[in-house]
């Protein structure tokens, strides 16, 4: 079978191995569908992301059919549509224990740290596949999982009905957080990017406030949107160098910053800043078993995946599309890599 494989930074190959077969760990067969393209894929062709592990077949939104079933398996049938969970966990560290198992002591996460779904079949174990609802295409399924990391994400700043919120980035991540956080009707919600078209589909999708950062200040204009206090929660979804001083300054006091980027170049920080106002900074990484409920959230019709996926390539075009992806063009939304 066919398959993509980073070899190292900036190197990428397209190459056959052996197809898969279910055992008892491993009792589910996917034909793989469509896979996304994220902004951490990009790290790892990249060379920046400091999780991934080389030679790798990434990718890590993994969408497609059940073609085999192994041992056991009792809640799926051949020809099921599903999404595969990317977090593998050991169960019996401290992080597990907690119920925190997507920052396992020894995580490994598909795509990763092991091979992932740029590939034409995968086997995993029956519990990571979730059935998407019917009336979803494949490719616009591939949004289930960055919409997992935004619900956990939100899960960790505590979202109160008197909060107002900034977030920083309105890429694919900025873009996810919005379509969870407008379910908690925040008293404020406040995009920041330095793209316009960006912050106009912002608007459109539910944001009451948005700021050019490439125009304006970006902390005087979150003061002054929030009355001169500043956001009580701020998610950097940007990772720019000084986006995390920048969503400290932004923060008002007792506020939470969320912090969910990968790199490790150093960066400025200001512990007066974080003391002063008694901030509370809290990592959010990957997702804690929320594929569920985004699915429940799509079928209930609280939130639309429709529509967000931008470009299409064949898994053979694979070196094209991150070509493309790594232009930072402004029309990409959403890039999908196809299996047919």
């Amino acid at each position: 079978m066919k398959a993509v494989q980073i070899v190292k930074p900036h190197e990428l190959r397209l190459i056959d191995q052996e197809k898969p077969v279910p055992d008892e760990k491993n009792n589910v067969l996917v034909r793989v569908r469509a896979t996304g393209i994220c902004g951490s894929d990009i790290g790892i062709y990249q060379g920046t992301n400091a999780a991934a592990t080389y030679p790798r077949v990434i990718g890590h939104e993994i969408v497609g059919q059940v073609d085999q079933l192994g041992p056991g398996v009792k809640s799926l049938k051949l020809g099921d549509r599903v999404i595969i969970d990317q977090v593998t966990s050991c169960g019996h560290c401290y992080a597990c224990r907690k119920g925190r198992p997507n920052v396992c002591q020894n995580l490994q996460v598909r795509g990763v740290h092991i091979d992932g779904g740029y590939r034409e079949f995968i086997a995993v174990p029956e519990s990571d596949c979730y059935v998407i609802p019917d009336d979803l295409s494949m490719e616009d399924a591939v949004m289930i999982e960055p919409t997992t990391i935004a619900v956990h994400a939100c899960g960790r700043a505590q979202i109160g009905f008197d909060d107002t919120v900034l977030v920083i980035g309105a890429g694919t991540l900025g873009a996810s957080l919005l379509r969870i956080l407008r379910l908690y009707s925040p008293r404020k919600l406040i995009m920041a990017d330095i793209v316009p078209e960006k912050l106009e589909a912002c608007l459109r999708d539910g944001a009451t406030d948005v700021i050019n950062s490439a125009r304006d200040a970006l902390v005087a204009a979150a003061r002054d949107l929030t009355d001169g206090y500043g956001p009580t929660v701020v998610f950097d979804a940007a990772f720019f160098p000084g986006s995390f001083l920048t969503a400290c300054q932004c923060a008002g006091n007792a506020g939470r910053v969320i912090t969910m980027g990968f790199s490790v170049a150093p960066d400025e920080m200001n512990q007066f800043l974080i003391t002063s106002k008694e901030l509370d900074v809290r990592g959010s990484r990957l997702q804690n078993h929320k594929f569920q409920t985004v699915i429940d959230l799509i079928r209930q019709g609280k939130i639309d995946l429709r529509g967000v996926v931008s470009h299409r390539y064949p898994l053979t075009e694979a070196q094209a599309a991150f070509d493309f992806a790594c232009t930072r063009d402004p029309s990409i939304r959403k890039i999908v890599l196809t299996m047919d």
